[in-house]
């Protein structure tokens, strides 16, 4: 990869990385930089740090739900011997191969003094926070360290790296695709494994990083190296830098080797548990021609930036929080334009890496369109490359949209390389002048918005003070009403605190996690669904809390539950005072009630929580 040289033209790659300079001038730029990313993360997370208990994501309630419950897992796991990789305590009877969700292992485990101490709650905010501002810093040091001299220029790459559109959209509930400063690492290390005579310590250091990294974010991490491969092949081909190539060859290949060994010996298990495991299954629960980017999304403004403040963002993105590109016109216009400046300015060697770079981006953008091409949000009779990929293993589980993220780093590369040029006077005043104000304009309308937030129901007494113990045997079934969905999860979250705190615990039915179509024993081979293959009965609760609907039950129904809550084994249910929906959603509190009692007849009242007990053998209604 070519490096800013210390003349104005950059020159070609040389054979190890650069060293840093020595002077302290570096280090307040990076404490700079490290203060405001830190800043921006804070700012736009600020909601849920104004009340971590009390608020939550109101654009994906239900994945902070579930990363809070990985979290109150890991003291769990720490205290309990339990394994990372798969539970029981979700999904009875059947149990929920973590392996084949986002475990986010390294972090549970990581973070697991500070959730027995203050809760999954304030861990979480900690890592969306930290991830968010990490991201940034670490494109930061990449971009100043390979790629140019200036840490403004690399700032404003790195900024814009770790605060892109994409991942501020990700912020709203997901850990794992905001933990961006996994690719600057893993893509640094990659480019020093050419370095003479260091093959065996480079490529120990690869493997143990990718064994950490892919409980952490498994699918970046793929996508990760995806882009580091293309480009690499890319970049060797060019013939500038062939005398390079073929000097690294064999160095490189020597240090690969190590890594696949470390990597896959630390692999082995979860990679079992994640293809084979109990309760894996093939593809995704999420249908990859409705999650993939819309064309006309890139030429968008996200909901959640100052543009869509004033009533220009768009809604072309299955959901708020998969808005991957939206990154506008004006910028759009600004990387097309910047990528020809600098390319005239660059001689053989530099050329050879923005070739590659304009390779990778261009091929993850026309891969994130997905099976199909859409525009302005309807489905064109057009099929598209991502067509001949989305069968293949690991392609058939990913999501073809979020590589529009990879874009964005390419953008944030882009950025940076043309802030160079004009730190370094090279272009003529006049485009001096306009590329300035067309960096502003680019980027004004998408400054990000901190994400949305809402009240959650609180933690109940009932299960804050242990009194569901007197209701349940040890390590039984107990379920809040309605079951755990993703919609609907305060059941599972307050069984992530229950873990957190590391004493006596209990099973639920449901939860909202990934798993195979139906309950089999070869489930492995089936197709991925959202959450557990509902049964009646909880149906009949998840169609009172969302939409209000009560019915007459019949004996038939009746019956019905009997066989359901002897199947989960459950022992108790218990209604709160309140209950959660997403993005705002008013639940029908009322209509879990009446169909409650229709059912199980009158509940008792336990601390600020209404309790049923259910006795196996005996007909609900007859208690």
């Amino acid at each position: 990869m070519s490096v800013a040289a210390p003349a104005p033209a950059a020159s070609a790659d040389p054979p190890v990385e650069p060293q840093a300079p020595s002077r302290a001038g570096p280090w307040r730029a990076h404490l700079a930089v490290a203060l405001l990313a830190l800043g921006l993360a804070v700012y736009v997370t600020n909601g849920l740090w104004r009340d971590p208990y009390g608020n939550g994501l109101s654009d994906n309630i239900g994945d902070q739900a579930f990363f809070e419950w990985l979290l109150g897992y890991g003291v769990y796991t720490l205290g309990h011997g339990s394994d990372p990789f798969f539970t029981d305590l979700l999904n009875v009877p059947w149990g929920v191969n973590l392996a084949a969700n986002t475990s986010i292992s390294v972090y549970t485990i990581l973070f697991a003094p500070l959730t027995y101490l203050a809760g999954p709650q304030v861990s979480y905010v900690t890592i969306l926070t930290l991830n968010l501002a990490g991201s940034a810093f670490a494109w930061y040091l990449f971009l100043n360290r390979w790629l140019v001299r200036s840490p403004l220029a690399a700032g404003l790459g790195g900024i814009f790296c770790g605060f892109a559109p994409g991942f501020i959209s990700h912020a709203n509930g997901h850990l794992n695709w905001t933990a961006g400063w996994v690719a600057p690492l893993v893509v640094w290390q990659v480019l020093r494994l050419r370095q003479p005579g260091r093959w065996l310590r480079n490529g120990l250091v690869l493997g143990l990083m990718l064994a950490a990294f892919f409980t952490i974010a498994a699918e970046g991490l793929f996508y990760t190296a995806l882009a580091s491969g293309l480009f690499v092949i890319t970049w060797s081909l060019a013939k500038a830098v062939r005398a390079e190539v073929k000097a690294a060859f064999t160095t490189v290949l020597r240090a690969l080797g190590v890594t696949a060994v470390v990597a896959g010996a630390l692999l082995a298990y979860p990679l079992y548990m994640h293809f084979s495991g109990p309760q894996t299954f093939s593809g995704t629960g999420f249908n990859q021609r409705y999650f993939a980017e819309d064309a006309a999304a890139y030429l968008s403004f996200p909901s959640r930036s100052v543009a869509g403040f004033f009533g220009y963002g768009s809604d072309l993105a299955p959901n708020r929080t998969e808005e991957t590109s939206f990154f506008g016109v004006p910028l759009v216009a600004l990387i097309l334009v910047s990528l020809v400046l600098v390319f005239r300015q660059a001689d053989k060697g530099r050329r050879a890496t923005l070739r590659a770079i304009m390779v990778v981006g261009f091929i993850f953008l026309v891969l994130s369109l997905g099976p199909q091409l859409n525009w302005m949000d309807a489905e064109l009779p057009v099929p598209m490359p991502y067509t001949l990929l989305s069968h293949l293993p690991l392609f058939d589980a990913a999501l073809p949209l979020r590589l529009a993220l990879v874009v964005a780093v390419v953008f944030g590369v882009v950025l940076a390389l043309i802030t160079q040029e004009l730190l370094d006077r090279r272009l003529s005043p006049s485009v001096q002048t306009g590329m300035t104000a067309a960096i502003v304009a680019a980027l004004l309308p998408i400054l990000p918005l901190p994400v949305r937030h809402q009240e959650r129901a609180p933690e109940p007494d009932f299960i804050a003070d242990g009194t569901w113990q007197r209701y349940v045997s040890d390590h039984g079934v107990i379920s809040a009403l309605p079951f755990a969905l993703n919609v609907t999860a305060d059941g599972q979250r307050w069984q992530a605190y229950t873990m957190a705190r590391g004493g006596p615990q209990f099973r639920i039915p449901d939860g909202y996690f990934l798993g195979p179509m139906t309950h089999t024993e070869e489930g492995r081979k089936q197709i991925g669904r959202i959450g557990a293959p509902p049964l009646p009965t909880d149906w009949l609760f998840t169609r009172a809390a969302l939409y209000g609907y009560v019915t007459e039950l019949s004996d038939g129904d009746r019956a019905q539950a009997r066989a359901d809550f002897a199947y989960w084994g459950v022992e108790a249910v218990f209604l709160p005072e309140q209950i959660t929906g997403s993005d705002h959603m008013t639940l029908f509190r009322n209509a879990v009630l009446m169909t409650a009692t229709d059912l199980l007849g009158p509940p008792e009242q336990v601390d600020d929580v209404l309790v049923w007990r259910i006795r196996p053998g005996v007909d609900p209604i007859d208690r």
